[in-house]
């Protein structure tokens, strides 16, 4: 499968650079179609997350510096909350993950649509324990689903937090650098990280981040809320589909 993983990889990193990802939300229902389990289609992820997020951070350093003192905070709780998904997959079964994908999505979306995407009100400095208890539940979920936890962490950004939309999936994404390198740690020590696919996808999803970082910085704020919404609906059809 080396050239599928290639493409997956490619989509994976346009998604994480384009829409602050990490790619994992979409890898994951194409890996569990490709054929793999939802466990390891989430190992496979969490490992993809990690090159996306490094590399796709430092392209956003240029526009979104100010932003990253609260994601810092934010991604030590994430990373605590990344370093609990091993012992949530001992105690819940694949369909039970895919649910709570399903479910995770859903929640994004309505959120997303009901916020704008360039809100009136500046944003304000948040307090430091209310962030690193939000990255920590954001971790422990989106770690257990397979994903960086940006498409949880974007609506709150956005609709709670009163981010612009754009400055959020950079936040985002650089969140994801904290929580998918937990994830990895975790998997690994358990032996469930599957190193070769996750390997190429990540290597492949570099050149997917960088152009979809130089196409998201043309797109107009409307234009982009839009984009996310439809790449949302569309990964909650392919879970949906895949799980009934």
């Amino acid at each position: 499968m080396f050239f599928e993983l290639v493409l997956f990889g490619l989509t994976a990193g346009f998604v994480a650079g384009f829409f602050g990802l990490g790619g994992g939300t979409i890898l994951t229902p194409i890996l569990v179609v490709a054929g793999f389990s939802m466990k390891e289609a989430i190992s496979i992820s969490i490992m993809q997350m990690v090159f996306s997020s490094i590399y796709g951070s430092y392209l956003n350093s240029k526009k979104a510096k100010e932003v990253f003192k609260e994601g810092i905070i934010l991604g030590i709780g994430g990373s605590l909350g990344g370093l609990m998904n091993s012992f949530v997959h001992s105690l819940v079964s694949n369909l039970f993950l895919q649910y709570l994908f399903i479910f995770i999505v859903l929640l994004s979306i309505i959120k997303i649509f009901v916020s704008p995407a360039e809100p009136k009100v500046a944003v304000k400095q948040h307090n430091k324990v209310v962030l690193i208890l939000v990255g920590f539940i954001v971790g422990v979920i989106a770690m257990s689903i397979g994903v960086g936890g940006a498409i949880m962490l974007i609506p709150l950004l956005v609709g709670v937090m009163k981010y612009p939309l754009k400055t959020a999936t950079s936040l985002s994404l650089f969140f994801v650098i904290f929580s998918s390198l937990a994830g990895f740690f975790s998997l690994t020590v358990t032996g469930q990280m599957l190193f070769y696919e996750g390997t190429i996808i990540g290597i492949a999803s570099l050149i997917g981040v960088f152009f979809g970082i130089k196409i998201k910085n043309r797109t107009g704020a409307k234009n982009y809320k839009k984009s996310i919404l439809i790449m949302n609906t569309l990964i909650l059809g392919i879970m949906v589909y895949k799980t009934i």
